[in-house]
């Protein structure tokens, strides 16, 4: 019987955090493995590193999995108190912080066939409160996103 590898597409991200006085602009950088490959029932870690000037203990990140077309809410994390699934989304998904590293690993226990997708982290900026990112805009041709605070995702 052969190896099913599930392949996760995680492409760097960057974004641009847009300041309340509207005049300066900062660049979060947002990395991540450009692929990774799994065996099924293995547990993964999804690495989402945030710049520095971003800390775990008071801005948020949520993930995204996009298998086609745009893409869906997956998991949000704030605090261990604060954090939670998207509709549907099944338990074996949660979000593991690194303070030390200054990241937010999504991990997946027990992978499945079909978790094989594309997943995408973003943050949340407590100024504007919006989150960086629009998701319509990620997945393109280009593997690097730059996208404006100002598009809340629900």
């Amino acid at each position: 019987m052969g190896v099913l590898a599930a392949m996760f597409w995680v492409p760097v991200v960057l974004f641009l955090e847009t300041l309340l006085s509207g005049s300066e602009s900062q660049v979060i950088v947002v990395t991540q493995p450009a692929s990774m490959s799994v065996s099924p029932g293995s547990t993964v870690k999804l690495p989402c590193a945030v710049s520095s000037d971003l800390k775990i203990s008071s801005e948020r990140v949520r993930w995204y999995q996009q298998k086609t077309g745009t893409p869906s809410f997956l998991y949000h994390y704030y605090t261990s108190s604060d954090q939670g699934r998207g509709s549907g989304v099944p338990e074996r998904f949660s979000v593991s912080p690194d303070s030390s590293k200054n990241l937010w690993n999504l991990v997946i226990t027990g992978v499945q066939a079909e978790d094989e997708a594309n997943y995408y982290c973003s943050t949340w900026d407590n100024r504007p409160h919006a989150y960086h990112c629009d998701p319509s805009l990620w997945g393109t041709e280009t593997k690097t996103s730059y996208c404006l605070a100002g598009h809340q995702q629900e």
